[in-house]
């Protein structure tokens, strides 16, 4: 069997809060308990997540912090840039826990397995992009999907080594 990483270099290991606690206290933000409960419950992850599954462990775990609360604080984290939002193949968004450190992420179309890669020159193509159209570029946002190795392996299939685009709504 081949292991897969779930986690990579750009996104936090499982466990730990303190680089949430550590953006809260750079950006001069106090280190309350909704916001460390909120911490915590995404340092229990290991992928991507939603308000709502984290609303859930909350409630499983008997952490009482309400729903709003944890929307709040997603979105006080993503300021931070220590949680990442990321649109999913399904229309629908969750959030990852990353450095940060601008990189992009992969995403699995069956499982939903996340996995944060360098920029591999798509800052070239954002600079080609500003100059061609005057624009002035202040940031840009990538995500990839396919279906991982873990899931083609279930599949007994070989892993593509080009790009193959579908056409949309497939």
């Amino acid at each position: 069997m081949v292991a897969i990483p779930n986690e990579t270099r750009y996104h936090h290991g499982v466990g730990d809060i303190r680089p949430f606690l550590e953006a809260l206290n750079r950006g001069g933000y106090r280190v309350t308990g909704p916001r460390r409960a909120v911490a915590g419950l995404i340092a229990e992850r290991n992928g991507h997540f939603s308000a709502a599954d984290l609303a859930a462990n909350a409630r499983n775990d008997g952490v009482e912090v309400g729903r709003a609360t944890i929307f709040r604080v997603l979105e006080l984290f993503a300021e931070l840039h220590v949680v990442e939002r990321i649109d999913l193949p399904s229309g629908s968004h969750a959030y990852v826990g990353c450095a940060p450190e601008h990189h992009h992420h992969v995403v699995c179309s069956r499982c939903g397995r996340s996995q944060g890669v360098r920029d591999l020159g798509i800052g070239a193509i954002a600079d080609e992009v500003a100059r061609s159209t005057g624009f002035h570029v202040d940031g840009h946002r990538l995500e990839l999907w396919g279906i991982c190795p873990a899931c083609l392996l279930a599949d007994g299939s070989a892993a593509p080594t080009r790009f193959s685009p579908q056409p949309r709504g497939s």
